[in-house]
């Protein structure tokens, strides 16, 4: 294709990408989704696993990826204020790279979501085994019946409008804010004064007496860092609310800016908290670590109540799944990239066909919970993780595109920066690529995801070849519109 007429062509797919969307997200909305995206299933179910693995030295993977994490978002941020819209970084690759990267981060991106929304209606039928023991009848139902009634109570939800999801987010939000504020109140209280455990002084103490921060070696430690990129991962979806907010350019900055400061407190200051308040070896995977502490301390139904804030966050998590799912499917079908069904709104603005499709793929989560339950939430944990691992790679490629078209005059950067750049962005790079060798280490899961990419890169290959004909056809058909009118 001509590069005149393909550059036409973007301009018109930006164009329509976020028509039929409504403005409706407001600034407190956006400020606490921001909060919401970094708080999730990865902190408070994920956590008590990898501590239970790596020992306290999951305190140092928590910061070294919250600060990566970071930049990533800063990245992003950049990209927002150059050109707002609910297509976020497929968008920002359609531009900067062409069809060929939006097509393959966007279904990357999918993938990821669609792992994580089995993630979470797994996680939501683990918390509601905890149940089990104060609800005599809910014994006899099966795990996966749980995961089934989560995702078709978050799915109507989603499907009414952006106003109802900004405004669950905003509640969901303020629960789980409110739950770690209490747990970190509660916990530096007992490391500072007080004895959590009868017989068991809280402190450093804890640490020194059973191995240390590296417990079980250095290895152990980090390679399982694609747990703890699951936990960060979500943060980039306050790029896709950018197209139905009522002033981004003004919204944005503020919400990610003290998303950092918001990092460090809720994530790890809480996994540092846990680390001190008991033995690594007390934790336990599929089992929050905040309801093993509230369930230890003696306090009578303090477990009961951390373990419907953790379900509250799950259910927090699927909805931000399955909205963020529904723009970025969108986005594609406008451009060709995916089925033209996908693309349709309803009259609330509500792109129910993206949805709908990753709705579908989250049923086979309720299947894994129902075939190998034990399994089920480590094995989407994985395989998201390459997801947004690719995600977040685009975003920094997408910036750098950008910091090198501003250098020859080609284009204007905001004022709002990605600070550092390049640098920061290639060493964010290098980071991203070091976690394939760390998953490869992760035997046998991590070993095993990172051998799914045998099936996922050919698959993206002949996605590509299938669909790239329409993708042309429909940037011609485009083109010769626009021409047309003027």
């Amino acid at each position: 294709m001509d590069k005149n007429i393909e550059a036409m062509a973007k301009r018109e797919v930006q164009t329509q990408e976020d028509r039929g969307f409504h403005k409706a997200l407001k600034g407190r909305q956006i400020q606490m989704i921001a909060i919401g995206g970094a708080i999730g299933t990865g902190l408070f179910l994920g956590a008590g696993g990898r501590l239970a693995v790596a020992g306290p030295a999951l305190v140092f993977v928590y910061a070294i990826c919250g600060f990566f994490a970071f930049l990533v978002l800063r990245a992003l941020g950049e990209l927002i204020m150059h050109r707002p819209t609910s297509g976020s970084f497929v968008s920002y690759a359609r531009e900067f790279y062409g069809e060929k990267m939006a097509f393959a981060v966007g279904w990357m991106y999918w993938l990821n979501w669609a792992m994580t929304s089995i993630a979470d209606v797994t996680a939501v039928a683990l918390y509601m085994n905890f149940f089990k023991l104060y609800v005599p009848w809910l014994v006899g139902i099966d795990q996966w019946v749980f995961a089934l009634l989560a995702l078709i109570i978050v799915l109507a939800m989603n499907m009414l409008s952006v106003k109802v999801f900004g405004e669950l987010e905003f509640w969901f939000s303020i629960i789980k804010v409110v739950a770690l504020l209490t747990f970190l109140c509660v916990g530096v209280y007992f490391v500072v004064f007080g004895v959590p455990i009868a017989g068991q002084a809280a402190g450093f103490s804890i640490i020194s007496d059973n191995g240390g921060f590296f417990p079980n070696g250095v290895l152990p430690a980090f390679v399982i860092i694609q747990g703890v990129i699951f936990a960060y991962a979500s943060i980039e979806v306050i790029g896709t609310t950018a197209g139905e907010t009522e002033d981004p350019r003004k919204i944005m900055p503020r919400a990610i800016r003290t998303v950092v400061l918001r990092l460090l407190i809720f994530y790890v200051g809480s996994v540092m908290l846990l680390a001190l308040l008991m033995p690594y070896t007390s934790y336990q995977a599929g089992v929050s670590p905040f309801v093993t502490f509230f369930g230890a301390i003696g306090v009578k139904g303090a477990d009961v109540i951390m373990n419907l804030v953790v379900l509250t966050a799950v259910l927090s998590s699927l909805n931000a799944g399955l909205y963020s799912t529904g723009r970025i499917l969108h986005s594609m079908a406008v451009s060709g990239s995916a089925p033209a069904a996908l693309a349709k709104l309803n009259k609330a603005g509500v792109p129910y066909g993206g949805i709908a499709v990753t709705a579908a793929v989250t049923v086979l989560g309720v299947a894994l919970n129902a075939v190998v339950p034990a399994a089920a939430f480590e094995i989407a944990l994985n395989l998201s993780a390459i997801g947004i691992i690719a995600a977040w790679a685009v975003i920094v490629l997408c910036q750098l595109k950008l910091w090198k078209l501003s250098r020859q005059g080609k284009l204007e950067r905001p004022e709002f920066r990605m600070f550092g750049a390049p640098y920061t962005g290639i060493i964010t790079l290098v980071f991203l690529f070091s976690l394939f060798i760390l998953m490869a280490l992760d035997y046998p899961i991590g070993t095993w995801t990172l051998a799914s990419l045998v099936v996922i890169v050919p698959a993206l290959i002949g996605g590509w070849y299938l669909m790239r004909n329409r993708i042309y056809s429909l940037a011609k058909e485009r083109t010769d519109e626009s021409l047309s009118h003027k």
